[in-house]
């Protein structure tokens, strides 16, 4: 397992505030693989890829499975990279030199090992895949939050692999007591 060191939003969720002016990021909920002074990079976890499910991936891929993955959907990761699969996953399973430790709870695997094991039922006790990622560059997620484009957020397994994609943005915002009929797009300064 790959070890980074952590930082204050790395393992956190962003989630998008009303009136972001980026479609592509409209009542997203981010889940942090990585922030540090170079950069940040997330997987949106409320956003399923339009007309593909894993087992089309896994076909596309050529690798059989022997589970039943009627339920498993891929996400929409974000706009950087569409083509690279990750996994966001559960913390007890880990690929040798290839998974992230993001968290106590959490790890992020991009290498096809993952999705075999997934296959033949060998995978992680819970998982979200994403083709795509999102990614700052230094400062710039910083300077985001701080113009009211984001708010942060504990990251919680339950809310990230358990509640539906239509539900996580709301939960997200209720875990930190907001409720998100009261959000407005505009921004005040003191």
């Amino acid at each position: 397992m790959i070890e980074r060191e952590a930082s204050f939003l790395q393992g956190q969720l962003l989630i998008a505030m009303p009136g972001m002016g980026d479609l592509r990021f409209d009542r997203s909920v981010i889940f942090l693989c990585a922030h540090s002074a170079e950069g940040a990079m997330g997987l949106i976890v409320n956003k399923p890829a339009p007309e593909l499910s894993f087992a089309d991936l896994l076909a596309q891929l050529k690798i059989p499975a022997s589970v039943d993955l009627t339920g498993a959907r891929v996400h929409f990761g974000g706009p950087v990279e569409h083509g690279r699969g990750f996994v966001l996953h559960s913390a007890e399973y880990t690929v040798q030199d290839s998974s992230l430790a993001v968290s106590a709870d959490f790890a992020m695997t991009a290498t096809v090992d993952i999705l075999q094991d997934m296959a033949r039922g060998a995978g992680p006790a819970r998982s979200l895949l994403a083709l795509g990622y999102a990614g700052w560059g230094p400062g710039q997620l910083e300077s985001e939050i701080q113009a009211n484009g984001w708010l942060t957020a504990p990251a919680d397994p339950e809310l990230v692999f358990g509640l539906r994609d239509s539900e996580k943005w709301g939960g997200a915002l209720r875990s930190i007591q907001i409720d998100p009929h009261l959000l407005s797009a505009e921004g005040g300064r003191a």
